[in-house]
């Protein structure tokens, strides 16, 4: 669709997570809700955020790059970092040089794309997210100057950026000005980066001299070509190349992917990312690559895996080994074995086997905690746990919350519960708090509540009485 025309992409969460040209003159921002976005623009369009079609649509892209840089980095699908120096020299300046890319491009996409050329990462993506429409690309004279005039906005933290407002910092130059002890000391690991990025330290990287081949190879017979086997198996290499004895701690910053297919050509792919690459990070990097280049394949829109895969080869680069500051109570290498056994229990049970939960609001517990798939973003809670929720079951929540409520037989002496039926014998009630009323959904056929909290010889329980029936809702430990 046109540039000019609203459109924007969600994920499975109904968060903005792309816009176009048109959607931001709209005033629809990344972050938002999705009715927040229809409500300012009620015309945009809506796409779902799926990485591995979007890079197959970009290998086109990257592929026309390539024929004039043939080192290229993909950080995400639709932008690309391009080392220079040496095809500069080769095509006789700057100018020539970007205007055989732009051509290339151009035929590709048409008209939409942005191009920048300065000093560094950093400072090329901005150049190319200050480009616009009448000149879609910008070269940067002067870095210094250019990065110095860039907002603290351009940092991508809101809260950061809001401190140094606060503190009458507005600039990048401003705040390589400061002293970094004093930026880390209140801003930790991130105020670290937001100061190196102002100072033009691009990349925290410090390249060792380690084993000359620290890549992971595998093959496949038969042939690989269902998705599902090249997500498994990306998870499966990243958790091999991370965990490798050869590496030694380091983590590496950009990875090589090279893949042959079953008619014998051989595709490479180099990916970079500006933080260390965890299992999580370097698995979605091969799987979205692999998927890429089997739906390309498959479309005949571009030289692909045809046949299927047969080998599959990891190779690290940008090494740095000087790691982060552990809590006092943090064990690493603890962590390190509770990610991989949650990945392979993942694996063998399935991605909707591995849940993790964040709190949300609600009124009884089963309603206070958002489960999501391990090993993905936190979605949005669905319901704002700070607001109040009258009617709320007081601390502490219990240990055992059942997926429905559970018949259960309970004595009531005058609406006092006195003895609760437990398997085949009874049990006098020694305790007991509540009722603490809900007034069900009525519009969705849900009946009004009394919750209670019953304690017994035998344990606490939580109990709901609708329409004259108790039900089990909680086991306290």
């Amino acid at each position: 669709m046109p540039p000019a025309d609203p459109c924007q992409a969600v994920d499975d969460n109904n968060i903005v997570v792309a816009v176009n040209r048109g959607a931001v003159v709209a005033g629809i921002q990344v972050g938002m809700r999705r009715r927040e976005a229809e409500a300012v623009c009620p015309t945009v369009m809506t796409i779902e955020h799926d990485p591995g079609a979007e890079m197959a649509r970009f290998e086109r892209v990257a592929v026309a790059v390539e024929t004039q840089i043939p080192r290229i980095e993909v950080v995400v699908p639709g932008l690309i970092l391009a080392p220079v120096t040496g095809a500069v020299r080769y095509f006789g300046g700057e100018d020539p040089l970007i205007d055989r890319i732009a051509k290339e491009i151009d035929a590709v996409t048409g008209p939409g794309f942005r191009l920048g050329l300065a000093a560094g990462p950093f400072a090329a993506r901005r150049a190319a997210e200050l480009a616009t429409d009448g000149d879609p690309v910008l070269i940067v004279e002067d870095d210094d100057a250019f990065r110095d005039s860039l907002d603290v906005a351009t940092l991508n933290s809101e809260d950061m950026a809001a401190v140094f407002r606060w503190l009458g910092i507005s600039t990048l130059g401003e705040l390589a000005a400061l002293p970094r002890e004093a930026v880390v000391s209140r801003f930790g690991t991130d105020g670290l980066r937001a100061h190196r990025l102002a100072c033009g330290e691009d990349r925290d990287t410090s390249d060792r001299v380690i084993a000359d081949d620290l890549s992971i190879e595998e093959r496949f017979d038969p042939p690989l070509e269902n998705l599902e086997q090249v997500a498994f198996v990306a998870r499966s290499i990243a958790n091999q190349l991370l965990s490798a004895p050869a590496l030694d701690g380091s983590i590496p910053h950009r990875i090589e992917i090279e893949a042959e297919a079953a008619d014998g050509a051989v595709r490479t792919r180099t990916w970079r990312s500006a933080d260390p690459f965890d299992e999580r990070m370097l698995g979605e990097r091969v799987r979205w690559q692999l998927q890429a280049w089997l739906d390309t394949a498959r479309m005949r829109s571009g030289p692909g895996i045809r046949g299927g895969l047969i080998r599959l080869r990891i190779m690290p680069a940008d090494l740095s080994d000087r790691g982060r500051q552990l809590a006092l109570d943090e064990d690493a290498q603890s962590s390190a074995e509770a990610q991989r056994a949650f990945a392979q229990a993942q694996a063998i049970a399935g991605n909707d086997e591995v849940l993790q939960a964040i709190p949300q609001g609600g009124r009884d517990p089963g309603e206070r905690a958002l489960w999501y798939r391990w090993g993905e973003a936190p979605p949005a809670p669905e319901r704002d746990p700070r607001a109040p929720w009258p009617g709320q079951i007081p601390a502490p929540l219990p240990a055992l919350v059942p997926p429905d409520p559970y018949p259960l037989e309970v004595e009531w002496d005058d609406g006092i519960p006195t003895r609760i039926r437990l398997g085949s014998r009874w049990v006098e009630v020694l305790s007991w708090a509540g009722p603490w009323r809900k007034v069900g959904r009525w519009w969705d056929g849900e009946h009004p509540a009394d919750r209670y909290q019953l304690v017994t010889s035998a344990g606490a329980f939580l109990c709901a009485v609708v329409s004259g029936k108790t039900y089990l809702t909680g086991v306290y430990d």
